[in-house]
């Protein structure tokens, strides 16, 4: 050890102890605020916040305000802070800095809740919009490209798994007026074949007329002149 340098008193070795665990200290009632002017700028938020919390019956506010007011500015900008300032000094009103750093961070908390719900609502309504658009979409029947009566291929009624649709095409098929249709409908075709028919047959000639014909043109001679 150097002899020419000063060795360090108990006070101040109480207090380098002191600041290494700072974040173990509780209540610091009783102390000198010479001792906590060099302790307590040690500590953050969170810390200082305890030691006071633990200090109960103890005014530490002539060591902690401008400690608050530090925190303040980190926090919030030193702009805001010194409108703070200002409008106590309009207002001729004065508070201290924990009060306003505590009053700032529930301001901050509400807005930040507020824009959150707002967020979420939007989200909420968006996904809501989504699912409805979804649900027309797969409900919605499209129309069908042929007709009821269609031909070769298969419709989309016909390939619709409904059973109700199925119950109600069955009910149709066996209706008087359907069942009528149809029986018009192969009468025609009936008798369409039938006339058909008998205009492709060629008519024959009866062959005993050409024989009698030849028979009476042999038989016939004219008288020759003499």
């Amino acid at each position: 050890m150097d002899p020419q340098k000063k060795a360090p008193s108990l006070v101040d070795l109480c207090i380098n102890l002191a600041m290494e665990n700072v974040r173990y200290i509780g209540s610091v009632s009783g102390l000198d605020s010479n001792l906590l002017e060099r302790i307590l700028p040690h500590c953050n938020i969170t810390q200082l916040t305890r030691i006071e919390n633990c200090s109960k019956g103890t005014d530490l506010s002539p060591v902690t305000d401008k400690l608050w007011k530090r925190f303040y500015e980190m926090e919030y900008g030193v702009d805001n802070a010194t409108r703070v300032i200002e409008r106590m000094q309009q207002k001729k009103v004065q508070f201290k800095w924990k009060q306003l750093f505590e009053a700032k961070k529930k301001e901050r908390e509400e807005a930040e809740n507020k824009i959150s719900k707002k967020l979420k609502q939007s989200y909420a309504e968006s996904l809501a919009e989504k699912q409805s658009r979804q649900t027309r979409m797969t409900t919605k029947i499209p129309p069908s490209k042929r007709g009821f009566w269609g031909g070769s291929g298969s419709s989309h009624l016909t390939n619709y798994k409904s059973p109700l649709m199925k119950k109600a095409k069955v009910e149709l098929l066996k209706s008087p007026e359907v069942i009528n249709h149809k029986a018009v409908k192969r009468t025609f075709q009936s008798s369409s074949t039938s006339i058909s028919r008998s205009v492709a047959a060629p008519t024959r000639p009866n062959n005993s007329s050409r024989i009698n014909g030849a028979s009476s043109s042999r038989s016939f001679n004219p008288i020759s002149r003499r």
